[in-house]
């Protein structure tokens, strides 16, 4: 919340004209980096409400008038449509940042021929975290992939911070994470780990509260959810991706989709 006051602050400085285009609002935005460079701003986008721009500023979605002089924080709902308009940009963002991590620092727990894939977020101390690994068997059943990265939710100079770099850094990272999560010690240990990088991406596509559950085009689930109930969700975001073809039975299957188990 303070980095997106300062930047309502610091917009006032530009007087940018009615007619300013999405370059000159990121100059704008680049300038405001150089005066707060606290500030993270990852995405910058045509907005869906006439007069703006959208930018994703320190994992939020704001708003900035087109003159410079106004800045809107927030979901920007189509009550009509009834759509968040504002989850478009958040998606391009978490879809482009998850890419930048190699799968050499994801610990992966997935079926031989994955239906889904997705990116968790997780804590070893966080009791819906746990909850999800307990179940991780049945994902893989079901056809999902979990490929976890790390969110320490008690910061970098924590006890759990130390003891997620002491899973990341383990020889055996998926015995580690679930010993972890049972409530079982891990050994320390420490190395070159991604526990800080991951928790900085985690920061900045918005993450509220863990597990952080990222599809693969970027969309957020509400937060923890069921074995059953994810797949069922997967499912239809993939026939809405698919479109009208995903009603005619005749119609082969999207790339990227999968059928029903």
């Amino acid at each position: 919340m303070k980095n997106v006051f300062a930047v309502a602050g610091l917009l006032a400085v530009f007087s940018l004209s009615a007619q300013a285009d999405e370059a000159r609002v990121r100059d704008a935005i680049q300038a405001l980096q150089s005066i707060a460079p606290r500030i993270e701003v990852d995405h910058v986008g045509a907005a869906p409400l006439p007069g703006f721009r959208e930018a994703v500023v320190g994992g939020q979605m704001v708003y900035i008038s087109d003159d410079g002089r106004y800045l809107l924080q927030g979901a920007l709902f189509d009550v009509v449509a009834k759509k968040d308009l504002s989850q478009a940009g958040m998606a391009d963002v978490r879809r482009r940042l998850l890419a930048t991590i190699p799968a050499s620092e994801r610990i992966v727990f997935a079926p031989a021929d994955p239906d889904y894939t997705v990116s968790v977020f997780t804590d070893v101390e966080c009791g819906y975290c746990r909850k999800l690994h307990a179940d991780i068997d049945e994902y893989n059943r079901l056809g999902i992939a979990i490929e976890y990265l790390a969110f320490p939710r008690m910061g970098p100079a924590s006890e759990d911070f130390a003891k997620m770099v002491s899973v990341w850094c383990a020889k055996d990272r998926r015995q580690a994470l679930t010993a972890a999560k049972q409530g079982r010690s891990v050994p320390s240990s420490t190395c070159t780990s991604p526990v800080a990088r991951h928790y900085d991406i985690g920061r900045r596509v918005g993450l509220a509260g863990t597990p952080m559950i990222v599809t693969a085009d970027g969309t957020q689930m509400p937060g923890y959810m069921p074995p059953a109930d994810l797949r069922a969700a997967l499912d239809r975001l993939a026939a809405e991706a698919a479109g009208p073809a995903a009603a005619d039975p005749e119609a082969a299957p999207a790339p990227g989709t999968a059928g029903s188990r």
